[in-house]
């Protein structure tokens, strides 16, 4: 069994040295004064050797992942490091860093507030405060840490970097803003499209940048590009409401309405007020419209057409789709003209009443189902008979002309090409 050796109290001197110099992290000046021991031993000395190798490994780790802008590996990576250079002010401040870009602020102010007590002259306290401020589109405060940070320490490339990058955003910000109120749409939409290559980690600020772009996206009518931008800004701020009610509006006028009701209902949820629900009780609706069948669609006309041009709509589709003119056709081709040419009396009943047009457009279904129980024939030949059971000869575009006679009350129209 091979003998155990044990430090003798010189030994301990360096190694008390190498434990101080660890704790402080000064890693390789630690892992220097553990190897003065050689090939020692005492178990003491290999938990501390192996203390310092991780320690050390852990410290290159995370300048590895922070130089890689990966910061949940590099606040791992410190956390590991810290459990033995637990005195480590650069590593402290690191942390509190890692935990600004991943926007833990209060974790981060935690670190700063100690740091300051042993050292109110720190420029990384300004830098850092400053950069939370700055991330929280507090603009103005985050210019004066950095700019405090500068005076401490005028060299502090951090701080620098972070002012110069502030002032870049938001003078670009407030370019586009000029530009979207002077209407020069196109002008702000590269302004604000520049401003959001600044600065990736800025989520505050950058999701206005997104509800800027989704706003002039609106206007454009280009609205699945306002879509678009609205989930990016949410993406980058998920308590922004404004952006919510953008795109819930958004999604109404691409008649999505299912995606509209889980907005509003959302929106409703986070602040229960009158105008927002009545919004999420308007989506609901046109939701619930949407799944009937579309009368205005049918006669090809807008929600917004008079008496006199639902009418001629439904003349001139009737024309097309009327049973007796496809009399040659096939048998699913006489089907499928059925089956429009009753859609379109069923229509024309609707829309032709103001009282059952008002329902129908409310929402509401005309006994229970919003299908009238009518002949579409009987509503086409009202139009031309004039009450006498003969119509006059008319023509049309196709070159044909058809002529009623007293039977065309119950049987239809015969078409003379």
């Amino acid at each position: 069994m091979p003998e155990i050796e044990c430090l003798e109290p010189n030994d301990n001197v360096i190694f008390e040295e190498a434990r101080r110099l660890l704790s402080s992290g000064d890693f390789s000046l630690a892992l220097r004064k553990v190897q003065e021991f050689g090939d020692h031993k005492d178990k003491k000395f290999l938990t501390e050797l192996e203390n310092v190798k991780n320690a050390s490994k852990a410290n290159d780790d995370c300048k590895k992942s922070y130089d890689n802008k990966d910061y949940r590996a590099a606040l791992y990576y410190v956390n590991k490091a810290l459990v033995s250079a637990t005195q480590c002010d650069r590593l402290k401040v690191l942390k509190a860093e890692c935990l600004t870009y991943l926007k833990r602020y209060s974790e981060s102010q935690d670190i700063l507030t100690k740091i300051y007590r042993d050292d109110p002259s720190n420029p990384d306290i300004y830098f850092l405060k400053g950069l939370m401020l700055y991330y929280q589109d507090n603009t103005e405060k985050a210019f004066n840490h950095f700019t405090q940070a500068l005076k401490l320490c005028p060299d502090h490339a951090k701080a620098h970097g972070a002012l110069k990058r502030a002032k870049n955003l938001k003078n670009k910000k407030d370019e586009g803003n000029a530009a979207y109120k002077s209407n020069k749409l196109d002008e702000a939409l590269k302004l604000y499209t520049e401003a959001l290559t600044i600065d990736p980690f800025n989520s505050k600020t950058n999701a206005k940048l997104y509800f800027n772009r989704a706003l002039i996206y609106a206007k454009k009518n280009e609205l699945e590009k306002g879509l678009e931008d609205c989930c990016n800004a949410i993406k980058n701020d998920e308590d922004y409401l404004k952006a919510y009610l953008k795109r819930a509006k958004l999604y109404m006028d691409s008649e999505k309405y299912e995606e509209a009701v889980r907005d509003y209902e959302l929106i409703y949820k986070k602040e229960k007020t009158r105008e927002h629900k009545q919004l999420l009780e308007g989506a609901k609706l046109e939701l619930k419209k949407s799944k009937r069948k579309d009368y205005y669609k049918v006669l090809g006309v807008p929600r917004t057409a008079s008496q006199d041009e639902i009418k001629k709509a439904y003349k001139k589709r009737a024309l097309i789709h009327h049973p007796d003119r496809h009399s040659s056709a096939s048998v699913n081709e006489k089907k499928d003209q059925e089956v429009k040419f009753k859609e379109l009396g069923e229509a024309y009943n609707i829309l032709s009443d103001p009282k059952k047009r008002a329902r129908y457009d409310n929402g509401v279904d005309d006994d229970g189902s919003g299908m009238p129980d009518i002949d579409p024939n009987h509503i086409f030949q009202f139009f031309d008979m004039g009450g006498s059971g003969f119509g006059p000869s008319m023509g049309n575009s196709s070159g044909f002309s058809f002529h009623y006679g007293p039977s065309d009350y119950t049987r239809g129209f015969n078409f003379n090409f």
